[in-house]
């Protein structure tokens, strides 16, 4: 990987997990300011800079599959896979069909306008003919898409392919349970069994949940290395038709003492498809400072503003936003709740009046249509990140379920209560990367040292 130091934030092309820094570029495009560091500490802060990598192929983020599987006797599944390109510049997007399946019935669609885009089947031999693709394999078959703009410089371009597959390997009959053995290498995913079936196995963790039509569906979250090694089994005895309808989640919270936990309705919600996620850049812990950028989808028609509520102890400063469909960029206002309940922008829920938050208006969606946005915004927190003699402390809870910190430079872990996957930045920082598959917050409590060469 290729990269170059400009100072502030690392930057870097996504790998996995499909979120971790996607295209972490749109964070100076948007402004992100560099973090300020007392004098005494200006060498060490300068490791601190910003890198944009040099994509020599095609990368993505944000991946997540939902399997519709059709009645067994038939070993086939629809299949609608959420992708994120997020090369710059990339004019194409290339998904490739797996071997030993048969793909029919293919269709793609632009996520930001929810409009067909065109697609061809080609050779991996033809793929290679992209100047992304010059690792293609040769003896695989791709779906071609045109994307509907360019991919933005530091942005995304997002869409869905929905194709079935017929696969007997993966999808069968072993006496009356249906069996759907799939190892899944996309690391978020759902599987909607027929109507009628209910899970009697299952060999990852995962949510069990009714489907709107009564149909039983599981859904997880794999945060690892590699490929989930999915095993469903699933017999036909449950009920069909009215009686199969699941009532609708209420705002009732759990009752399980010594407090209320999160209501039946966030419980019940899918962790898997939940499209927020977050990363912090820790600045050196005198100045009590992170640089976060957070990424949220909205598809509500008639919702015009987005609005992120700061915490109770910390204090925002240079909020900045982007489009990451298209690169524009949004003006981020600083209010009151009551200020924003006045200018009549729609975020689509309430906002204390005395809260302080950050609004960011966008034109008002229609139906069908979605948008991309990513805000970025330095906070102050003493209570949240502090040094205690000799250590650094950290100690925040997380609501997302993808969320991600980078230790300052010249820091390394040594305590983490939450477990986490870890990797080290180009220029020697370390990345720990928490997913929270649950509906409730998870409390992270991170602690580090100085290395010795930094002492």
């Amino acid at each position: 990987m290729k990269a170059t130091s400009v100072g502030g934030i690392w930057l870097r092309t996504p790998t996995r997990p499909a979120f971790r820094l996607a295209a972490l570029g749109a964070a100076l495009a948007i402004g992100l300011p560099a973090p300020r560091a007392a004098a005494a500490d200006t060498p060490r802060v300068a490791k601190d800079g910003l890198y944009f990598p040099t994509a020599t192929g095609q990368t993505e983020a944000d991946t997540y599959t939902r399997y519709e599987l059709l009645s067994p006797e038939t070993a086939s599944f629809k299949i609608y896979y959420e992708v994120t390109a997020t090369t710059p510049g990339a004019k194409f997007y290339f998904n490739p069909i797996r071997k030993g399946s048969i793909a029919s019935d293919e269709s793609v669609y632009d996520a930001m306008l929810g409009t067909p885009l065109h697609f061809e089947v080609v050779s991996g031999v033809e793929a290679r003919k992209d100047a992304l693709m010059g690792d293609a394999d040769a003896e695989t078959d791709y779906i071609k898409v045109t994307l509907a703009r360019p991919v933005p410089e530091h942005g995304q371009g997002r869409i869905v392919i929905v194709k079935t597959y017929k696969d007997a390997k993966s999808y069968h009959l072993d006496g009356k349970a249906l069996i759907f053995d799939r190892p899944l290498g996309v690391p978020r995913d759902k599987v909607v069994l027929p109507a009628g079936y209910e899970v009697v196995g299952l060999t990852v963790p995962a949510q069990i949940l009714t489907e709107k039509d009564g149909r039983i569906a599981i859904s997880f979250l794999h945060a690892g290395e590699g490929a989930a090694p999915l095993v469903v089994r699933a017999v036909k005895d449950a009920q069909l038709g009215a009686a199969a309808l699941p009532k609708a989640p209420t705002l009732a919270r759990s009752w399980e003492s010594p407090f209320q936990g999160e209501t039946e309705e966030d419980r019940l919600a899918e962790r898997a498809h939940q499209d927020r996620d977050i990363v912090y850049f820790l600045q050196q812990p005198e100045t009590h400072a992170f640089s976060l950028y957070h990424d949220y989808t909205e598809s509500r028609p008639g919702v015009n503003g987005y609005a992120n509520v700061v915490r109770t102890g910390s204090v925002a400063s240079h909020p900045s936003a982007s489009i990451l469909d298209t690169g524009e960029q949004l003006e981020a206002k600083e209010m009151s709740g009551a200020e924003m309940i006045a200018s009549k922008i729609n975020v689509g829920e309430s906002v204390d009046p005395k809260a302080r938050v950050v609004v960011i208006p966008f034109a008002a969606l229609q139906a069908g249509q979605s948008v991309r946005l990513r805000i970025a915004e330095t906070y102050t927190a003493p209570v949240s990140y502090r040094l205690e003699g000799a250590e650094l402390v950290f100690d925040r809870s997380f609501g997302r379920p993808r969320n991600a910190v980078v230790l300052p430079s010249g820091w390394y872990c040594t305590s983490s209560a939450a477990p986490a996957t870890v990797n080290q930045l180009p220029d020697g920082r370390v990345e720990l990367n928490y997913w929270n598959d649950r509906p409730e917050g998870l409390d992270v409590l991170l602690k580090a040292r100085r290395r010795l060469a930094e002492q």
